[in-house]
């Protein structure tokens, strides 16, 4: 019975003993990560060897007149005044509709044709009152006879006149009336009286929307197509807070489309909206120097506009390393020891790298041949 106590007691003794080692050996690692970070510095020392291996060499902040190509991207869209609604002057039932949505039509193309009596009626009255003016004019010329010899009052003359100007107003308002619905009133006469008229395009374009069915009644009021003018297409291209000061009204760009990426147009940035959404980009909108039948509207597209001459300060681009999608540079500190020092980049070439702010760095040695080498001995340390 002792026995058995005395074992339990040693074994729950032994647990205990193994508990609190296993929890001191964590405590240890978890110290000792939280030591390295704590001390963490950023620097390398190389040794002889490592020197000779690297073969790191050395340059300074540089000044240099560097182009920028800058990548936008957005949808084309068209300007609202490029977008018409047109509908017939005056109602009637359509008769035929010519044209089908998306189609692209010319100038002057007859889009539907409205059919009613009162276009009859119209060129009626023209007609009735082009009769009666010409029988005023008439009569207004026997009373100015008349008038001088006495033979007539004056007021029988002033009313030969008053008929005759107020025949003359009406034929005119007629005949402006007939102009607009598209018939000559010059040429009209009673044998070619016609109960139809055209709704015809009144510039080059294509079909947007057709907003009426054949044999349906409409009213001077509804639209029946809605048509657009390529001419009006504009480029709307967001431009991200990093580039706004380099895109400027009037510069020229190239744009393309997801599609057809080979084919590079030219256009040119017609305006820039003072600031930035909440998506941190602004808008910058641009024309296309001529029309292209290759975008339409809603398409998405892209840009690429090149800044040219920029003087600025960077370095060669080897000595520029990335780790975590962050950009650094090693500082020689002498006796072959170098500093790891966080930088925010701009532009770049084939050659040099732009160093944003970089008047920190004046005066010091910055690595460049072998920068990469020492980075991945830092990471290594680090590990």
């Amino acid at each position: 019975m002792s026995f058995k106590k005395i074992s339990i007691y040693s074994l729950s003794l032994a647990i205990v003993l193994s508990s609190c080692s296993g929890k001191k050996e964590e405590e240890k690692t978890v110290y000792e990560n939280k030591k390295f970070v704590k001390n963490k510095e950023n620097t390398v020392r190389l040794s002889e060897k490592q020197v000779q291996t690297v073969g790191v060499t050395t340059t300074i902040i540089q000044s240099r007149t560097m182009e920028k190509l800058v990548r936008l991207n957005g949808k084309a869209e068209i300007a609202p005044s490029h977008i018409s609604s047109v509908s017939s002057i005056m109602g009637g039932h359509i008769k035929s509709i010519n044209v089908i949505s998306g189609s692209h039509f010319k100038k002057g193309q007859i889009l539907a044709v409205v059919e009613d009596p009162q276009f009859i009626q119209l060129q009626q009255d023209y007609l009735v009152t082009k009769a009666q003016l010409e029988s005023a004019r008439l009569n207004l010329n026997r009373q100015k006879d008349l008038n001088i010899s006495k033979a007539s009052s004056d007021k029988t003359l002033q009313t030969a006149q008053a008929d005759y100007s107020t025949l003359h107003a009406t034929l005119k308002g007629l005949e402006e009336k007939l102009r607009i619905i598209g018939i000559n009133a010059k040429g009209l006469s009673s044998g070619n009286i016609r109960s139809r008229i055209n709704i015809v395009a009144p510039f080059s374009g294509f079909v947007s929307k057709i907003m009426v069915n054949s044999g349906q009644y409409i009213n001077p009021s509804d639209t029946v197509f809605e048509l657009i003018d390529p001419a009006g297409l504009l480029l709307e291209l967001k431009v991200f807070e990093n580039d706004i000061n380099d895109i400027k009204t009037g510069q020229g760009i190239m744009v393309y489309s997801n599609e057809n990426p080979d084919l590079k147009l030219n256009a040119k940035i017609v305006s820039v909206v003072p600031s930035i959404e909440n998506g941190g980009a602004a808008m910058a909108v641009a024309k296309l120097s001529s029309p292209h039948s290759e975008f339409v509207k809603g398409m998405y597209i892209n840009a690429e506009v090149s800044i040219s001459g920029r003087n600025t300060l960077g370095l060669p681009n080897e000595s520029v390393v990335s780790f975590e999608n962050k950009n650094y540079v090693f500082e020689d500190l002498g006796k072959a020891s170098y500093k790891m020092i966080p930088v925010n980049v701009g532009i770049s070439d084939d050659q040099f790298t732009e160093i944003l702010k970089a008047e920190f760095l004046k005066d010091k040695k910055i690595v460049q041949k072998g920068a990469y080498s020492l980075l991945m001995m830092l990471k290594n340390k680090a590990e």
